[in-house]
């Protein structure tokens, strides 16, 4: 009964593949299965999942729209400022989903080339997948833009590259960039920071210390600042494109110098896992729910490294109600 999620949301290529790769089914079947185990692993808990309620209309205004989200988020501005670190950031945006309702996973095989990202709309407990070889700020908005996929109940494999494919498809996603975008950067406080109050607002170039400035104080990428800024009219296509050229240009040296280091398999295990799907397969252990083959079933990790995954589990919060 599996079909191939429809859309495709791709890394740099500008068309999706003319087939699902095998890494990519994989990657998508895994996330099927994970939410059917995080659903039935609840009901063995005796919960019942929170429910992630936000539905939104392709024709709602962006910023209504993003103001829906940060609410059913629990985001404020003053908190994502707090998140000074990248992976801090990453880490706090991913518990805000989970507490909201919203599986979190990571891909761990999949090139950035071919996917950085899909969700599953279906509920309760739709899920969001990033995938881990992408930056931690790149994650981020990622997140939020299928978030905003799950909300218009369109779950898929997304294009980011809105501006290259003109048709339904590439509404929708523009539309999610959009609103992503005015999640991580709400209209009202990024325009009262002061790098934007002391920038004339004829002004249609921004310096490389400014821009760094505000997508640190956020915790947006770039491009993303930089798509929010054209978005409230305070810079222009021709400056935009050009920094986007100039940001992708630097990424990609970034991907082929950084050094791919070794992580233990439970680390990559729990990473990819999340803390709520985490937090269910470990309660349910300790409950003696499961035995320790299903904890390696369930995380995809040698029965071995259990006593490595009990010790580093740190445990989260369990989102849903008693039942």
């Amino acid at each position: 009964t599996f079909d191939a999620l429809h859309d495709f949301r791709a890394g740099t290529a500008a068309e999706p593949p003319a087939a699902t790769s095998p890494d990519l089914a994989f990657e998508i079947r895994k996330g099927y299965d994970r939410r059917e185990w995080a659903l039935e692993l609840m009901s063995d808990l005796q919960l019942n999942p929170t429910t992630f309620d936000v539905r939104l209309r392709l024709n709602e205004d962006t910023e209504v729209a993003a103001g829906k989200l940060r609410a059913a988020l629990g985001v404020r501005t003053e908190m994502q400022s707090r998140w000074r670190v990248d992976y801090e950031a990453f880490r706090e945006w991913r518990a805000l989903l989970e507490h909201a309702g919203i599986l979190t996973f990571q891909a761990t095989n999949l090139e950035l080339d071919e996917a950085r990202g899909f969700s599953i709309s279906l509920r309760p407990l739709p899920a969001v997948v990033v995938n881990i070889k992408d930056a931690y700020r790149g994650r981020i908005f990622t997140m939020l833009h299928e978030v905003t996929h799950i909300a218009l109940n369109e779950g898929g494999i997304c294009d980011l590259n809105d501006n290259q494919r003109r048709n339904a498809s590439a509404k929708i996603e523009a539309y999610c960039n959009r609103v992503a975008g005015a999640v991580l950067f709400p209209k009202t406080d990024l325009l009262r920071t002061s790098e934007v109050h002391k920038h004339r607002p004829t002004d249609m170039t921004w310096s490389d210390g400014e821009i760094e400035a505000l997508s640190r104080k956020f915790g947006g990428s770039r491009e993303a600042l930089l798509v929010r800024l054209l978005a409230l009219n305070r810079t222009n296509e021709k400056f935009y494109y050009r920094k986007r050229d100039e940001y992708q240009l630097a990424y990609a040296v970034w991907r082929k110098q950084r050094k791919e280091g070794f992580a233990q398999p439970h680390v990559v295990s729990l990473s990819s896992a999340g803390p709520l799907f985490t937090t269910l397969v470990i309660e349910n252990f300790n409950r003696e729910h499961i035995t320790a083959s299903d904890v390696s079933d369930y995380l995809q990790v040698r029965v071995k490294h259990l006593p490595e995954i009990q010790r580093d589990y740190s445990g989260s919060e369990l989102v849903g109600q008693g039942g």
